[in-house]
């Protein structure tokens, strides 16, 4: 009998692509660093604990907020929870620009196509919005933070 690490899934159905994992162990390294087969599957098993790790933490953030659907702030608050404070504006930075970049994927695809697409200066604005008002609630403010200027650093 197979050890079962997640409910109703055995070892080898949660895991991440060797090839898509061996790529981005590559590309992190400079290009003479080679690396042993057995730290590869090692390095992998690792990110599939890390996310088993934050995904459980969220869950529980989601289960205090008597919610059902895991929200990218639970995540966030996971993150925190969890130790890992000092990557939370990192993460919200590319989530929000994995989120920007599909809603523009969505806008040339004609999903939302209404001749009216932002220019980048306005998504730069946005995003930046955005990431105030995340700050608040991750900080427990109820106002409106303040709009921001589009030449305002994120680091204020």
């Amino acid at each position: 009998m197979e050890p079962m690490d997640i409910v109703g899934k055995s070892k080898e159905d949660a895991s991440l692509p060797k090839a898509t994992m061996t790529k981005i162990i590559k590309e992190m390294l400079p290009p003479d660093v080679r690396v042993a087969r057995d730290a590869q599957d090692l390095l992998i098993e690792c990110c599939v604990e890390f996310i088993n790790l934050v995904s459980s933490e969220s869950n529980e953030v989601c289960s205090k907020e008597d919610k059902r659907t895991i929200a990218p702030e639970h995540v966030l608050k996971a993150l925190e929870v969890l130790g890992f404070s000092e990557y939370i504006e990192e993460v919200y930075a590319a989530y929000e620009q994995h989120r920007l970049e599909t809603m523009q994927d969505s806008l040339k695809g004609g999903k939302w196509s209404n001749g009216a697409e932002m220019t980048e200066e306005e998504a730069l604005a946005e995003q930046q919005r955005m990431f105030a008002e995340a700050r608040a609630r991750m900080n427990g403010s109820n106002t409106a933070p303040k709009q921001l200027e589009p030449e305002q650093s994120l680091e204020s």
